[in-house]
């Protein structure tokens, strides 16, 4: 959703332009979660903070910026700047609803937001009696700076983090913060709770621990219960007695910090960083020293430090190098994004799968009743699209469940169930709260993620990484088809012992080793895609139609017309063509009919003469070679031919999926969108 950036330089001096020009490139390397308005803050004089907004783009804010004077060139040794994309849930996209917002016209307190604050309304009523300035917006991320203010007055001695810890008490929803002002000059705090914020650290000194330690201030304060405070957990690679004083980073030597939502707008500028955890509170005071504080101790086990990470992403993986967009260069990757997803984990030879993230559970995940995959939008169709594998090789029952349906029943969960949580991002609010939902219930709790260090990844007892390599477009297409080789993978691993399965896992093994150059034979019916999509320029809508396992493949690939070309698109199972969808079907109506040679493929031989009899002229994806359906209905009846090479049923869903990827790409640039920024969506929704 939002995206959030912060850059604190401390006895780095550095001048203005550089400091603005740093927060407006962060705030690009966050346009893919999707937005409709941007803004920075920054100091223009000492104590005197300059907002900065603008509906639309960050180029339309870079243009506002280079208006203004602004004294690029006046050097600043320690300057604290916040920046934001916007995407709108309270109040329409324009310059006042925008982030930064503010606590009053001098500016004291201004914050950025990511996520959604429930209560607002109770605080605003609190706040207009109490006689604070008059809201100027219709947002509820105003409520927080003038928030910050009132408490502020009524705490006049209190620490810049101790405000921030005592206003975020008074919230109710989901939030990711960050606070800026102009009583404490080049400082930050920042604080989340159920939205994503990570902290980038760029030092000239070496950072001598992999741990960095969480303080209480209720312990600090002497105020915990139950008399002596608990003593903290130590991290792993941590021995003797420090205090956490000793952990400090800066303390007056130069070091920069950089605030943001997630890893791709730091990578360029470090790869050490420190995932906040909800109800952790962040502060870099005017001695340049990163602190982290929370309340006080919701178990006595619960970790007493941040992990200091060490990012492995490459700067130019997050760049659209010669492709015209982010979407078609991560579809032409996906060759590359299944290799890295299987690389290391299957033995060719041997068959022998390994999934090291699982290995501690996986005698429990046996003995399991069921297993649930709960997942929103392209990750629910991917475990849609392996869930007849997964129940052929694990002889396990499996549920999907999209995670906000899952919540709106409160189903029920045993301690014997086994719940997988999918999701690129790791953030996707509905998935994240179901997870929280299951654990609460005793059920063993699996991740499947692309992204290290996301609250899934470390809430769950268990998962696998997908590898697929950042995925920048809104639109997602290599997470899917990652995703989807991942749970396979998990299938495999599943049936290893039993003597049944072995014929049945050498066949999908086999095929697995070349599924990478199948893909790439796929890729090249892209001018095939092109020029269809030139014919259908006109069209407003389009069925696509499947079953067995491709029937995912029409959901997802409807998903990917609807998400980017605006069109209305319908994936319809096959099998209930007659009870209702063919009352759709005339000479004017794309249809799109999946048919590969797998159980299902003389049932869709009878969906496609149904199409064609009522003057159809059905686009066909079938298997190279395969006469037989063509001949069925006549080269003549068809609008179009996509031919993909032969695979195992169960993998035919990753070489199906790609020509419609494609299809949508090219319907999308030829009505002249922007595939990477569809309109009203965000890449990670960390919202409900």
């Amino acid at each position: 959703m939002c995206g959030i950036f912060c850059y604190l330089n401390y006895l780095t001096p550095q001048t203005r332009k550089y400091i603005i020009d740093i927060l407006l490139n962060g705030l690009r390397r966050l346009e893919y979660r999707g937005y409709d308005s941007a803004g920075i803050a920054i100091d223009s004089a000492p104590c005197v903070t300059e907002l900065i907004r603008e509906q639309g783009k960050v180029n339309a804010l870079a243009g506002m910026v280079e208006g203004m004077n602004l004294k690029m060139d006046e050097v600043c040794d320690n300057h604290c700047g916040i920046a934001h994309t916007r995407w709108a849930t309270h109040g329409e996209p324009c310059p006042r609803n925008s982030h930064p917002q503010r606590s009053d016209p001098k500016n004291t307190f201004v914050v950025i937001h990511n996520g959604i604050i429930t209560n607002y309304k109770t605080i605003k009523d609190f706040l207009e009696k109490k006689g604070c300035a008059a809201f100027e917006s219709e947002t509820d991320t105003e409520v927080i700076a003038k928030l910050a203010l009132y408490v502020y007055n009524e705490n006049p001695n209190s620490s810049f983090e101790e405000i921030v810890e005592m206003l975020v008490q008074e919230l109710d929803g989901a939030f990711a913060l960050l606070f800026k002002s102009s009583l404490f000059p080049n400082q930050i705090v920042a604080t989340r709770r159920g939205s994503p914020l990570l902290v980038g650290i760029k030092s000239q000194l070496e950072i001598m621990t992999d741990y960095f330690p969480v303080l209480y201030s209720s312990e600090l304060n002497g105020n915990s219960s139950g008399g002596d405070a608990p003593s903290k957990k130590r991290g792993p690679s941590q021995s003797g007695e420090c205090s956490p004083s000793e952990f400090k980073l800066g303390g007056k030597a130069p070091v920069e910090y950089f605030f943001a939502s997630d890893a791709s707008a730091v990578i360029e500028h470090t790869n050490k960083v420190i995932y906040l955890e909800d109800g952790d509170v962040a502060h870099v005071d005017n001695t340049g020293s990163l602190t982290i504080v929370r309340t006080k101790r919701k178990h006595e086990n619960e970790n007493s430090y941040r992990s200091v990470h060490t990012l492995h992403m490459e700067l130019q993986q997050i760049m659209k190098g010669n492709y015209s967009s982010f979407m078609e260069k991560e579809i032409f990757e996906q060759p590359d994004s299944i290799f890295n997803t299987m690389r290391g984990r299957i033995n060719f030879d041997t068959g022998h799968v390994t999934l090291g993230g699982l290995r501690e559970h996986l005698d429990d995940i046996k003995r399991s009743r069921r297993l649930l995959l709960i997942a929103c939008g392209t990750s629910y169709h991917s475990t849609l699209a392996t869930r007849q594998i997964l129940e052929e090789l694990t002889q396990l029952p499996v549920m999907t469940e999209l995670a906000s349906d899952f919540l709106d029943r409160n189903t029920p969960i045993f301690r014997d169930d086994v719940c997988f949580f999918v999701s690129q991002s790791g953030e996707t609010a509905d998935t994240l709260m179901a997870l929280r939902y299951c654990k609460k219930r005793g059920a063993l709790t699996v991740g499947i993620t692309n992204t290290v260090g996301s609250s899934i990844s470390r809430e769950t007892a268990c998962g696998v990484h997908i590898n697929a390599g950042p995925e920048i477009g809104v639109a997602s297409t290599k997470a899917y088809t990652s995703q989807f080789m991942s749970l396979l993978m998990f299938a495999l691993l599943m049936c290893e012992d039993r003597i049944s399965m072995q014929e049945r896992r050498k066949a999908i093994v086999h095929e697995m080793i070349n599924l990478p150059d199948k893909i790439k034979r796929v890729l090249e019916t892209s001018w095939q895609l092109k020029e269809l999509s030139d014919r259908m320029d006109t069209s407003r809508s389009i069925l696509v139609m499947g079953r067995g396992y491709n029937y995912a493949t029409c959901l997802e690939g409807a998903l990917k017309i609807k998400e980017i070309t605006y069109m209305h698109s319908e994936g319809i199972l096959a099998g209930e063509l007659k009870h209702g969808p063919l009352a759709l079907v005339d000479v004017r109506m794309p249809c799109v009919m999946i048919a590969t040679k797998d159980s299902a493929y003389v049932k869709c031989q009878n969906a496609l003469q149904q199409v064609v009899a009522r003057s159809g002229r059905p686009i066909l994806i079938c298997e190279e070679g395969d006469e037989e359906i063509v001949n069925l209905v006549g080269r003549d009846h068809l609008d179009a031919l996509i031919q993909i090479p032969r695979t195992v049923d169960c993998l035919s869903g990753i070489l199906t999926i790609i020509p419609l990827q494609l299809l949508s790409l090219h319907l999308a640039q030829k009505r002249g969108f922007d595939v990477d920024c569809p309109r009203n969506l965000a890449k990670s929704v960390t919202v409900e």
